[in-house]
């Protein structure tokens, strides 16, 4: 869902304008007190979202962030904001914005906000930090919201390879960063466990909200043989999905973060879910009670803070034999019978476990 937008201006900086998401009322800035970074319980809790490049519509990352906000409004009855990065140079200023009003707990979605993280929390410590996807600095007001998404991506690289024609599947990454290799390391270690001898074709959009990058390395990997590409690209990865549904019957995208398999019914074959939403609802929840709980907060499958979609438009057209298989290696993964790989290295050395 899109929200409005509104002007608010940065305490510390009186030429700073941004624009705002507003999923609540706009917030009364309070200029006389702090909320406790080790505090009680609190009636209302003000939480705010410094999204990345790609905006609050990417459908994937940023979206599923704002979600999990939108969640903690209607059960934790929290007041909610978000502003979105245009550049690099707005991370900062942005953190600074929420600090500087007082906000309870202020969200630095994506790993490139840490050297922000690092400077605002310093300035403004009564006022708690959670980054997702990066190193929070050792603070008591800073966490780390970090996921086992090579676990997911395990099991979307076996169904890949299961349901494949051709023997031959796709990645399209983002940015060419550890995070994004971790996502294709999961996928490649799959696809062997369900066919040794898949090709598996890799490229690179270089960003995050390139949809027309996305869309056409999706294509040259169609045309390579590829029949199912995953993506793990942001709003550039829409681009994949788009792609995917041109070809029609018998190709598929592999959506990822949110739920994408509604974006292009049937053509969609599954999507990673990365539970961001549930990691903000879970982190505003701890600061409603007063339990707030700083360094790295850990989400995996067994959790369920990582997962696959209920693939509503494309279970029919999946093997029953393959479907049992997936849930023998969730399990498998989840007790740690099976642990994928994170890196690429360790992708190339994995040997395949038996199901």
């Amino acid at each position: 869902m899109r929200a409005s937008f509104k002007i608010e201006t940065a305490l510390l900086f009186s030429a700073l304008s941004v624009l705002i998401g507003c999923g609540a009322p706009k917030p009364e800035v309070n200029n006389t007190t702090t909320p406790s970074a080790t505090g009680g319980p609190k009636s209302t809790v003000r939480a705010a979202l410094a999204l990345d490049i790609g905006g609050v519509d990417d459908k994937s990352f940023n979206s599923a962030a704002w979600q999990g906000l939108q969640m903690a409004e209607k059960q934790l009855g929290t007041e909610g904001k978000f502003v979105s990065a245009q550049n690099a140079s707005d991370y900062k200023n942005n953190l600074t914005l929420f600090a500087s009003q007082n906000y309870d707990i202020v969200f630095a979605v994506g790993y490139l906000m840490e050297d922000a993280v690092k400077d605002v929390s310093a300035q403004f410590q009564n006022v708690k930090f959670a980054i997702v996807d990066g190193n929070a600095p050792e603070r008591p007001n800073c966490a780390s919201l970090q996921f086992k998404e090579e676990q997911a991506t395990f099991l979307a690289g076996f169904l890949a390879a299961s349901v494949s024609k051709t023997k031959c599947i796709g990645f399209v990454g983002g940015q060419e960063i550890a995070l994004i290799k971790k996502f294709e390391a999961g996928y490649r270690a799959g696809a062997i466990t369900a066919k040794p001898d898949i090709k598996v074709l890799s490229s690179y959009t270089g960003d995050w909200d390139d949809v027309s990058k996305g869309k056409s390395q999706a294509q040259q990997e169609f045309a390579n043989g590829a029949d199912i590409v995953f993506q793990a690209a942001g709003k550039a990865g829409l681009g994949v999905i788009e792609a995917a549904k041109e070809k029609g019957d018998g190709f598929y995208a592999i959506g990822v973060d949110q739920d994408q398999d509604s974006i292009a019914p049937g053509r969609v074959l599954t999507s990673v879910l990365k539970r961001l939403d549930n990691a903000v609802l879970d982190t505003i929840k701890r600061v409603k009670e007063g339990k707030f709980v700083s360094g790295k907060q850990l989400y995996d499958l067994k959790s369920g803070g990582v997962g696959l979609s209920e693939m509503k438009y494309t279970k029919k057209d999946i093997p029953a034999e393959v479907l049992t298989n997936l849930d023998k290696l969730t399990k498998m993964i989840e007790d740690g019978t099976v642990v994928p790989p994170t890196t690429l290295d360790e992708a190339s050395k994995f040997s395949p476990p038996k199901i």
